[in-house]
């Protein structure tokens, strides 16, 4: 079977790359995960759950998807990690220039740091909200300071960043943390107000990275690193609905699917909460 190209299963008026409003960026990376492989499929399991979507949405009554999504080629073949960030920078780079909301989907989260970079140049005043099981603050890793746990310490020398549902970080990440900016999944779970506590220490300008492992493994246990007590989907909603509320989301990245053919749950889940997130920004 040939893997599906374009997210969605839509006509072709929907997905003209210069009429579309919206591209999706696929990268399939996973060069440097350390645990379990196979991020570098997640982006075309995406796409692939994608098709058996509704793209009609009832909270908002509105077809998001009306506004055109095109989905770029698969990047895929780097040399090493910060090649790949460099390359993904460009790319995003150049479909911003063009004035679209841009979409990253992983491969692994290191993918987001170039993603992110291309927003930051661009953006004035932003702020990177990251949903994620860790802190990925080391300075580097295994030799490496484009590694995935990495990330937001590649990220914070860009712009300011606001870390939730985090429950897993080594000690050595532990003198880097903001703690007024940083909200951990213990401090979340059967509180009311951390959502607004959030969205207070946000920008104007909001760019979000989304580690699917910000999700408890119950509902997401196709990721490389699973971590118990995550969020559940409606807690990440609630947060993603109040910050495109309040604040202008310019873009986002989704990353770390570690598909299972057995298992196309996890696949789904994260192909609607990209959409979902669409909805939100652009029909609210």
């Amino acid at each position: 079977m040939t893997p599906k190209s374009h997210f969605g299963d839509r006509s072709d008026e929907f997905l003209n790359r210069d009429t579309a409003g919206i591209v999706i960026v696929p990268v399939a990376y996973d060069g440097t995960s350390t645990w379990i492989k196979g991020a570098d499929k997640g982006p075309a399991a995406i796409l692939e759950a994608s098709a058996n979507l509704e793209f009609y949405d009832i909270e908002t009554d509105a077809e998001v998807c009306k506004r055109g999504i095109y989905t770029d080629d698969i990047m895929k073949n780097f040399t090493d990690p910060q090649q790949m960030v460099e390359t993904v920078d460009r790319r995003v780079a150049g479909w911003l220039s063009r004035e679209k909301f841009t979409v990253t989907i992983g491969g692994e989260h290191s993918v987001s740091i170039g993603a992110a970079k291309a927003h930051a140049d661009k953006i004035p005043d932003i702020t990177v909200l990251q949903l994620d099981a860790h802190a990925d603050l080391r300075d580097k890793y295994l030799g490496s300071e484009f590694n995935h746990a990495c990330v937001m310490a590649r990220i914070r020398q860009l712009c300011p960043i606001v870390q939730v549902g985090i429950r897993s970080m080594d000690i050595s990440e532990k003198q880097y943390v903001k703690h007024e900016s940083l909200f951990y999944a213990q401090d979340i779970h059967n509180h009311r107000d951390w959502i607004e506590k959030v969205t207070a220490r946000l920008s104007d300008n909001v760019y979000i990275t989304i580690d699917l492992d910000v999700f408890d493994p119950s509902i997401m246990p196709s990721t490389g690193t699973p971590e118990p007590g995550g969020l559940l989907w409606h807690d990440v909603l609630a947060l993603l609905k109040k910050t495109a509320q309040t604040k202008n989301i310019v873009g986002f990245d989704i990353v770390e699917l570690c598909p299972n053919p057995h298992n196309k749950a996890p696949d789904f889940l994260a192909a609607k909460l990209l959409y979902t997130l669409l909805t939100y920004k652009f029909c609210l």
